[in-house]
């Protein structure tokens, strides 16, 4: 495409929006790259906001962009490879962003599509506490509508890049997509390498000229310098005047001010969507948020902390001795030490907090469990990784990561009781929930880990009352975000001020703290034992009932209607989206076997307590080798059902199901709900309710209704005026129920064998 020599810059916008209706992908791409590289920055700044919403999408999520998040490279490799190498983060497009930041151009980007809690603070006129909006709010002019925040080109560019993983609508139900290789999660990933990197520095901006180096592009007006903040919010008129920073600030920030904006964007758009102040006030993760993340918003995530703990842990060693901050450091090497624990810890906890709460029970939750497990570790992403030994034991965990355990003890002792409640709550039949049980107990098995959590909570319960210096201390809430070019705070060397502060930032001061080691947790953790114990037996009875003819042993006997025929190795998929099968019952014991023990190692269980724990299943049990009661607890009515309890006796009506005979179609339609156990949403909150409704179940609720007692009742008087008795007229009733359910189980499975033809 050739242009010409336009004088206003509005005929090349148009001309672009032109082409990008009637020219094909690679052209279009073609024929930017050549504008960028032709047109000065008074020209491309006006077609920079169209440019950038054209690729990501439109902030309400109707324009989809380059639909970055479906695009694959074994799918459309041309397009794919095209779009890759135009946004790479040395690439065309973000040589544009470099020759207008280096003229300072500002752009528009509107409040209201900020995570919620940023946008009800600007709304408020308070300012939010990450730097990231400071000198930024722009207010309406006087009769106008909106707040909107003046962003440098490098900003608006991430922003729109961030967002467009929250704003953009849900994946279509039928698009399978594997996260990971989608052009949105490889770009997350070149980004994060390119300026957070874990060997060297942070690759130099383009030259503006020809043969000419130019220097870093900082912005006008650098980032807050942590000491500026404090407990208190204050008004935006306030903040603006007396946080005004020079324009002579120290030189060294232009070599990192774009990791630290990359940073605090991610931050922000991907983690800050739930207040502290609010999880705070309820104490309780259960907070009326509106926003909901998806699995894939997790992966991506997840892909963030694990690459900012390769980048913490980059540090040499003679980099993070406590002598090191008494030399001079490069601002890099002081980003290192503080990206995690300024920047993420606070909204990470709320955010996982919010996830353990709310998540459906089922197991699409292994996505948030390995985003948090991934926290929990960061020395496997350490580059003096120790090699597995020999015998296939765990490494240890080396006491260098004691402090990292200790100012992060929330994250590893109260969302584990989070998981343990919910995974007291789940089907531990199903191969993925056992899996997930076995994989937080591996972690937290971890030889010398366990030990570690421990003296963490020692140092917060250790008494005040003898060291007359820590009475009537505050413990404020760490500055999570910030500039990183103030001189750091003196070092605190009390470790129990530490993890004290650490504790009451996120919980408030009158938290009522529940000790992982404590005698509430080590019930819990018996209790799913005992849940554990409960599983593989109940496992081994679906395997039982899959391998032999359950013409003789189900609980409802139909052999008088001539239904004899069973498929031994068929199984129905009661508990998991995989086939029961006996994989899959070989997969739960083995998950659930290990699991148990190490919870011993952990909680350092008995083996006599574990064997009392089987024992006491072995006593429900008669001489037949049948259950007398369902697991169950003592209520103040008696006895009452447990989730477990209610799915005990499955394995005899999975066995029924599983059949291919005209008998496993009655059944099927009796005891299964295809329309919601067949349910697949994107979304968890979509698949909150459809979760419960897998596996076969006998619901008799619908014989306490009054509409089902009125006909009953109808239908008796009606017989009493032909002189029908009520045991001839229930005989007549059941004998009319079958007819009726054995010609919808007929018109059923024909309706499924059309659908499959069709």
């Amino acid at each position: 495409m050739a242009f010409p020599h336009l004088q206003q810059p509005s005929f090349l916008l148009a001309s672009l929006k032109a082409d990008s209706i009637n020219k094909p992908f690679a052209q279009r791409c073609q024929d930017l790259v050549k504008v960028i590289e032709d047109f000065p920055a008074k020209e491309l700044h006006t077609i920079f906001p169209w440019l950038v919403e054209s690729i990501f999408g439109s902030l309400d999520g109707v324009l989809v962009g380059w639909n970055l998040r479906c695009l694959q490279g074994r799918v459309n490799p041309v397009e794919y490879g095209i779009a890759m190498e135009f946004l790479d983060p040395g690439g065309p497009m973000m040589k544009l962003v470099y020759k207008l930041q280096a003229e300072d151009y500002k752009f528009d980007f509107p409040v209201s599509y900020l995570p919620g809690p940023v946008k009800a603070s600007i709304q408020e006129r308070v300012l939010p506490d990450s730097p990231l909006y400071h000198n930024k709010v722009q207010f309406p002019p006087s009769g106008g509508l909106g707040l909107n925040l003046a962003l440098n080109p490098f900003e608006y560019y991430i922003f729109f890049f961030a967002l467009s993983l929250i704003t953009q609508k849900p994946l279509p139900v039928s698009f399978h997509v594997r996260t990971s290789d989608c052009a949105y999660f490889i770009l997350v990933d070149r980004y994060l390498s390119w300026f957070l990197p874990t060997e060297g520095s942070v690759p130099p901006p383009f030259s503006s000229s020809p043969g000419g180096a130019s220097p870093s592009p900082a912005p006008r007006t650098p980032a807050m310098p942590f000491a500026s903040y404090g407990l208190h919010h204050t008004s935006l008129l306030k903040r603006h005047i007396s946080h005004q920073t020079s324009v002579n600030a120290d030189p060294a920030s232009h070599e990192i001010w774009r990791s630290e904006t990359l940073l605090q964007v991610f931050v922000e758009m991907w983690l800050h969507h739930y207040s502290l102040e609010m999880y705070q006030k309820m104490q309780s993760p259960h907070a009326k948020e509106s926003f909901a993340p998806t699995e894939e918003h997790v992966l991506v995530v997840r892909l963030l902390l694990k690459h900012l703990h390769a980048f913490a842990n980059s540090l040499k060693p003679e980099q993070t001795s406590p002598s090191a901050h008494s030399h001079a450091t490069s601002p890099l090497e002081e980003f290192k030490r503080a990206a995690v624990p300024r920047f993420v810890q606070q909204k990470l906890y709320v955010f996982l907090q919010h996830c353990f709460g709310h998540w459906p029970l089922d197991a699409s939750f292994r996505a948030v469990l390995e985003m948090w497990l991934s926290y929990l570790q960061p020395w496997r992403y350490a580059p003096e990784k120790q090699a597995q030994s020999s015998d296939s034991q765990p490494r240890c965990v080396s006491e260098k990561w004691a402090p990292f355990v200790q100012e992060n003890l929330l994250m590893y002792t109260k969302l584990f009781v989070g998981f343990l409640n919910r995974a007291l709550r789940t089907d531990l039949v199903s191969p993925k929930n056992a899996l997930m049980v076995f994989r937080v107990a591996k972690v937290f098995a971890q030889p010398n880990l366990a030990e570690m959590i421990q003296k963490g909570e020692q140092l917060f319960l250790e008494p005040e009352l003898v060291i007359p210096h820590r009475q009537h201390r505050l413990f404020p809430a760490p500055t999570v975000t910030g500039s990183f070019l103030s001189p750091w705070p003196p070092a605190v060397t009390d470790a129990s001020f530490k993890v004290k502060s650490h504790v009451y930032s996120l919980e408030g001061q009158d938290c009522k703290y529940i000790p992982m080691f404590g005698p509430e947790v080590r019930t819990l953790v018996l209790r799913l034992a005992q849940l554990i114990t409960q599983a593989k037996q109940t496992a081994k009875s679906i395997s039982d009932q899959c391998v032999e003819s359950p013409s003789g042993r189900s609980f409802l006997s139909w052999s008088w209607l001539g239904f004899c025929p069973t498929d031994p190795n068929g199984c129905y998929p009661a508990n998991d989206l995989d086939e029961m099968g006996q994989d899959s019952v070989r997969k739960t014991d083995e998950y659930l076997e290990k699991a148990l023990e190490y919870l011993r190692q952990i909680f350092r269980l008995s083996e006599s307590q574990l064997a009392q724990l089987t024992l006491a299943l072995g006593n429900t049990q008669d001489e037949n080798g049948k259950k007398q009661l369902p697991d169950c607890i003592v209520g103040e009515d008696g006895l009452i059902l447990t989730p477990l309890g209610r799915y005990q006796f499955a394995g005899q009506m999975v066995a029924l199901c599983s059949r291919d005979d005209f008998l496993g179609s009655f059944c099927r339609y009796h005891l299964t709900e295809p329309a919601l156990a067949n349910r697949h949403l994107l979304s968890p909150v979509g698949r909150r309710q459809a979760s419960h409704a897998r596996g076969p179940r006998l619901s008799l609720r619908f014989l306490g209704s009054y509409r089902t007692l009125l006909s009953l009742l109808l239908a008796f008087f009606v017989a009493s005026l032909f002189r029908i008795g009520p045991l001839p007229c229930s005989v007549l009733l059941i004998l009319v129920y079958l007819l009726y359910a054995m010609a919808m189980t007929l018109l059923t499975e024909r309706g499924k064998l059309h659908q499959l033809h069709s």
